[in-house]
């Protein structure tokens, strides 16, 4: 059986810089503190805990914990959790996403120059949740162009959930394009995630078998979970290598393997170690 990995499998930029901060931070102070995961591993989440940096869900818990320093998630908080923060005197670190960051900033400019602002995303998401109260709380959210109201504003401003697909992000332009005069659009899709779909079903339309690694609750990795299934190639979303199955691999000659941005490669690697353990070897053959 050979095994093809996507090229972008595993941590992003954005992720890795915040890991490799966390666990620095982990080795200087104590009573360190993310306000909720900072990024949705939980593999990852356990191993930051063992290091003494432990998840807080909201800030009463930071208080109640006389947290000394609080880690701000990659996925970003809301402007009124970031000015309680600051007000309560926490020392704060924030990782935020440079992209997550950006789309915040974007998300600001259209409310004050006027727009109604439409986020195209997972309304239960963080970072979504973040985006709204810089775009205010007349903002839409719609997780697809079937959820864009009937009526709308002669003036609307568009951004993006960094993890959405662009085809997405096409349509309800396409949409809104019919019912308003003016609009604004900022693609505030991150770089990678594009890069990593289009890896993805490269990879998947080659494949008989598909595994996408990485956290359940984590919103890429399971668009590319998705995107294979779409594809039509049976997928099985798995989180560790301890979930595999000799099964799924019967009369496979071609496994393909991608992995969210959350995943570390220690994750990835425990998982090409028992797939190799089960016949499978990469594109050069080792």
């Amino acid at each position: 059986m050979k095994l093809v990995i996507a090229k972008s499998a595993g941590f992003c930029f954005g992720v890795k810089r915040a890991i490799n901060k966390a666990f620095e931070v982990a080795k200087a102070d104590s009573n360190v503190f993310t306000l909720g995961p900072i990024i949705h591993s939980p593999q990852v989440i356990e191993a930051l805990a063992a290091q003494g940096v432990c998840v807080a869900r909201d800030i009463a818990e930071l208080k109640r914990a006389n947290a000394k320093k609080v880690i701000i998630r990659t996925h970003g908080i809301s402007l009124e959790d970031m000015s309680r923060l600051q007000q309560e005197g926490f020392e704060v670190m924030d990782l935020t996403c440079p992209y997550v960051k950006k789309a915040q900033h974007y998300a600001k400019l259209l409310k004050e120059e006027g727009y109604q602002v439409v986020i195209l995303g997972d309304i239960e998401h963080p970072e979504v949740i973040g985006l709204k109260s810089y775009a205010g709380k007349d903002a839409w959210v719609v997780k697809d162009a079937e959820g864009l109201p009937k009526e709308i504003k002669s003036k609307v401003g568009l951004i993006v959930q960094t993890t959405q697909p662009i085809e997405a992000l096409k349509r309800l332009i396409s949409k809104i394009v019919e019912q308003t005069r003016q609009m604004k659009v900022y693609n505030t899709i991150c770089s990678s995630t594009a890069q990593r779909l289009k890896e993805t079903e490269e990879v998947a339309q080659g494949a008989d078998v598909m595994l996408v690694v990485g956290g359940r609750n984590s919103a890429n990795t399971t668009q590319l979970a998705r995107l294979c299934e779409h594809l039509s190639v049976p997928t099985y979303h798995i989180e560790t290598a301890s979930e595999l199955k000799d099964e799924w691999f019967r009369g496979a000659r071609k496994t393909g393997l991608t992995a969210g941005a959350s995943t570390p490669d220690w994750i990835i690697e425990g998982v090409i170690k028992v797939l190799k353990e089960m016949g499978g070897c990469n594109d050069n053959g080792n």
